[in-house]
């Protein structure tokens, strides 16, 4: 009897999921949730990963930060930036890029669709405003992520650059010295 129940269930959620706007177009998530006894499982489910990006975001902020400012942790961020583009650290974070890219391009993509759709029928049912609303965070929060990592990319490149010029100045201008000391003519 259970496994009925919950097939028919899963049934009426497939066919909810698939076609929000023509099946119920009355019906709210929160209502449908309580038909099939269930909490409401939209903001947990795409939840999680809003809650992977926000304390990203500023995880990556506070590099920014620290590799703009001259502290002693800028000297750590920066070996161990140095040690992580290292072997297959490159590989990874491209893949890892690569992926939250894919997802930032679906993301929008939803977004897209659920504008067309609106554009079409003239109104925006509860249930498509929601999904509508996550998704524009979560591509604002993947496309902040990946600038952001691309500003932490550059800054430490720049960082590294500008202490190899800096030593080769410093070197020059020790030679400039040494070579222009007025030497005691007889």
């Amino acid at each position: 009897m259970r496994s009925k129940q919950s097939n028919c269930q899963n049934n009426i959620l497939c066919i909810f999921f698939s076609h929000p706007h023509s099946c119920f177009p009355q019906l709210d998530i929160t209502i449908l949730c309580e038909f099939i006894q269930l909490e409401p499982f939209f903001p947990r489910q795409i939840g999680n990963m809003i809650q992977i990006l926000f304390p990203l975001v500023f995880l990556e902020m506070g590099l920014i930060l620290a590799l703009v400012f001259g502290t002693p942790v800028r000297r750590l961020l920066i070996m161990g930036l140095d040690r992580a583009k290292q072997g297959r650290g490159p590989l990874v974070a491209k893949t890892v890029a690569g992926t939250l890219f894919v997802v930032f391009i679906s993301s929008l993509y939803s977004v897209m669709e659920i504008q067309k759709r609106w554009m079409e029928t003239g109104s925006l049912n509860p249930t498509d405003q929601v999904l509508q609303a996550y998704n524009l965070l979560e591509a604002s929060l993947m496309g902040f992520s990946l600038f952001l990592g691309l500003i932490i990319d550059r800054l430490h490149y720049y960082i590294k650059e500008l202490k190899l010029l800096k030593n080769s100045m410093e070197e020059i201008t020790q030679e400039h010295k040494t070579d222009s000391k007025p030497t005691k003519q007889l």
